[in-house]
């Protein structure tokens, strides 16, 4: 039989990220929350919680944690419609563990996740990495869904198409002046500053393939943040790839040009969800396929 009650203590641990605080919100001591914990492990044989400031989770306390996720949301869900079970004890508030790439979160993500909420009540716990990379914390068990590149469904899950999120290669018009007297060439973009949000983000240099046949490496300001990338352009530091959502005002006021007017960057993205959790994530899956149809860019064919 599993021990829930121990499963419960290293979830809370994880997710609040400390023995004291999973005290509290089992209304325990410190003490008692160790023990559990330790309980657990030695059965297993295996350290489940990595002690330190925050306290995290081993491989194999992600994989129980991410079980427990499940359990909290079917607890929710009996909770719904047999109330009174609530004062049988503390319950695990639900939190649905997901990724998502950074432009999707900085544009039209939050809707989704903002509707999810009002409609359920459940928490989300939102892990942001390059969209080429997110389907890594599907695969590794970190995550129940996420926002992704890949079409192939990872293991284990279900893959919905959202459309494509676009991009502008943008500057501010001074910029444009100043290195690119002569219009956008390899010598040109070999010279001139680039923005990147960090080593794993490759659109930048994809754009360049597609426009001039082959990558080109130029001087690079590593800025991890896609409201970042807006502003260190429109301040003249870099040209980089930005989400049309968030150019597209700067654009229309002539604070921000195009490199190349309407050489544009699609990227497809999909929903990639766990399938054992396909019931309980169907809310998300109709919040994330909802918004994200909405703001992308759609296949006319």
């Amino acid at each position: 039989m599993i021990d829930y009650s121990s499963l419960r203590a290293v979830a809370l641990v994880v997710q609040t990220g400390s023995f004291e605080k999973a005290a509290r919100a089992l209304h325990v001591t410190p003490s008692a929350v160790s023990q559990r914990v330790k309980q657990i492990e030695e059965r297993l044989g295996a350290a489940l919680v990595v002690r330190g400031v925050p306290c995290v989770a081993t491989e194999t306390g992600l994989r129980l944690c991410r079980h427990m996720e499940q359990v909290g949301l079917l607890e929710q869900e009996l909770l719904g419609q047999l109330p009174g079970l609530a004062a049988a004890g503390p319950q695990l508030r639900a939190s649905v563990q997901v990724a998502v790439n950074a432009d999707s979160l900085g544009t039209w993500f939050l809707e989704a996740a903002a509707a999810f909420h009002a409609a359920t009540g459940h928490l989300l716990a939102i892990s942001v990495d390059d969209q080429d990379h997110t389907a890594d914390w599907l695969r590794e068990g970190r995550v129940l869904a996420a926002v992704t590149s890949l079409g192939r469904p990872a293991p284990g899950c279900r893959t919905i198409p959202l459309g494509a999120l676009r991009y502008h290669a943008t500057a501010s018009p001074a910029f444009i002046a100043r290195h690119f007297p002569e219009g956008v060439t390899a010598e040109a973009l070999a010279a001139a500053p680039v923005l990147t949000y960090d080593r794993k983000d490759g659109l930048q240099a994809l754009w360049t393939e597609r426009l001039l046949g082959g990558a080109v490496a130029g001087p690079t300001h590593w800025l991890p943040s896609t409201q970042g990338f807006v502003e260190a352009a429109l301040r003249g530091m870099g040209w980089g790839l930005n989400p049309a959502a968030l150019a597209a005002p700067h654009l229309a006021a002539g604070r921000l040009a195009e490199l190349v007017p309407g050489a544009v960057l699609d990227v497809p993205l999909h929903w990639q969800a766990n399938r054992l959790a396909g019931e309980r994530l169907a809310p998300l899956t109709r919040a994330v396929t909802a918004a994200g149809r909405r703001a992308l860019v759609q296949d006319e064919g």
